[in-house]
């Protein structure tokens, strides 16, 4: 299997949200290497194909009606599941924060969502989407990168462990996180929450060994 990837160019820009939350901030001027990040979330389908082929467990939401459409993102994955994944794939890895949020972004500098600034409930069909689950992946309009689903779904896991003072000693260049921690970083938001769509700076953690129904990932590589 050959995941579908989009080329990030890669460069400069401006890491969070100086009027977000406390763990946005400071803003910091971040440059991230060209990459490649997955067009859309791993699917229930993609899931099935790794866990087949390396005895892995199936998901605890997988049988359930409201996530067993094999076009959905798959949930209820670890961040270990999700590593797991990466490397059967084999020279693949998880997205870091900062590559995330550039990605995330599109190209525009320091707007709200990955469209602009346009409020989340004029994005086109918010009202009738995510009703009971994850809406199957690639079916919203996609970024200026041509990245779907970016800032909502389902959370992505992050390759980084979370520190939320990170931001104020973080390197310039390609920062990788903390070496240490106890949770892990996650970005995006999901359909479970009262706002389904999440700004591009907006950063979220849990222990790398939880499974959410609302918690999925997307892989990533280095640019060839």
């Amino acid at each position: 299997m050959t995941p579908d990837l989009i080329l990030i160019p890669g460069g400069e820009f401006s890491m969070g949200q100086a009027d977000g939350r406390d763990e946005e901030r400071p803003v910091h001027r971040v440059t991230v290497a060209p990459f490649r990040l997955g067009r859309c979330q791993v699917t229930n389908a993609e899931y099935d194909e790794f866990r087949h082929a390396t005895g892995r467990a199936m998901p605890p939401f997988r049988l359930q009606a409201e996530f067993a459409d094999p076009a959905q993102p798959v949930v209820g994955v670890s961040w270990f599941d999700a590593v797991a994944y990466c490397e059967w794939l084999s020279g693949f890895r998880l997205p870091t924060e900062a590559e995330w949020e550039f990605a995330a972004r599109g190209g525009l500098e320091q707007q709200l969502y990955p469209w602009g600034n346009e409020s989340v409930f004029a994005r086109d069909g918010y009202q009738a989407r995510w009703l009971r689950a994850p809406e199957p992946v690639g079916t919203a309009a996609p970024n200026g990168f041509g990245l779907y689903d970016m800032c909502e779904n389902v959370h992505e896991w992050c390759a980084d462990w979370f520190d939320p003072r990170y931001y104020a000693v973080s390197p310039a260049d390609n920062p990788q996180g903390p070496v240490m921690g106890t949770r892990r970083a996650s970005r995006g938001g999901a359909w479970r929450h009262q706002i389904k769509i999440a700004r591009c700076a907006a950063r979220s953690s849990i222990p790398p060994e939880f499974c959410y129904a609302d918690y999925g990932f997307r892989v990533a590589c280095d640019a060839e």
